[in-house]
């Protein structure tokens, strides 16, 4: 009743191998970029029609296909829910963050879009893996690390102090120790948002423990990119107020 089936039929028919030999030889690709409009079009409801599609192109052998899933996952969760997003969508987010680093950067970019959308248990799960993403195949590849330390400023909100102190903490530190200056310096402000975090939700203790961390290691640090680092930081530090000028102190 919303769509025409034949149009449907049309749409689906797009995965085939052989439409890739005879129509387009990129006609899975523009399948996989219109599949968050058709998901939408027919509703959440309808979503049985889509969900064998949709998992054949995430297994699709061109990496620019799987790309383009990756980096509309998070729309898709959005239209279909928090228990169809967990039960089908998971799965292929955790491929996802196995992939290529052309294809994991789609799921980097919009990393807290798609794990707000998680229950707390859920989300909890990829606190183990965010430093998997420190790693990447090419380590020219800076931007993906400025992405990391962008997209942990946001997901910071999404853990208590306790996961952030246990696992977020040593992902900002090896980021300000990054060969790359743009890297170390979105990575200050990761770690001032951490402090921040710490101080807003009264754990004062772990707070004092980051700030002697901090202290210890760029402070006292032999080179002179660690003592220029810390500076940085307390610069950033002072300019957003993260914590009382008597702390600071």
């Amino acid at each position: 009743d919303i769509i025409p089936q034949p149009l449907l039929d049309q749409y689906l028919s797009m995965t085939d191998p052989a439409r890739a030999q005879t129509v387009d030889t990129e006609i899975a690709k523009h399948c996989a970029y219109s599949l968050p409009g058709v998901a939408l079009t027919l509703g959440r409801q309808n979503w049985h029609c889509l969900k064998d599609t949709y998992e054949t192109l995430a297994s699709d052998v061109q990496w620019k296909v799987r790309r383009t899933l990756a980096f509309s996952i998070h729309e898709l969760a959005v239209i279909l829910g928090d228990q169809l997003t967990a039960a089908d969508l998971v799965p292929i987010f955790n491929g996802f963050l196995k992939d290529l680093d052309e294809v994991r950067i789609g799921v980097l970019k919009h990393l807290y879009d798609f794990l707000k959308l998680l229950h707390a248990d859920k989300r909890r799960e990829y606190l183990y893996q965010l430093q998997e993403f420190v790693v990447t195949d090419n380590s020219r590849n800076w931007r993906f690390r400025y992405e990391l330390a962008e997209q942990l400023i946001l997901i910071l909100e999404l853990y208590n102090p306790n996961d952030v102190y246990d696992y977020l903490r040593h992902i900002a530190l090896t980021l300000c120790s990054d060969k790359v200056s743009e890297v170390r310096w979105i990575s200050f402000k990761l770690v001032v948002a951490i402090l921040r975090k710490f101080y807003a939700n009264n754990a004062n203790a772990l707070g004092l423990n980051f700030i002697n961390e901090l202290v210890v290691r760029f402070r006292h640090c032999s080179k002179w990119v660690g003592r220029q680092a810390f500076a940085f930081i307390c610069q950033v530090g002072i300019f957003s107020l993260c914590v009382s000028m008597y702390t600071f102190n």
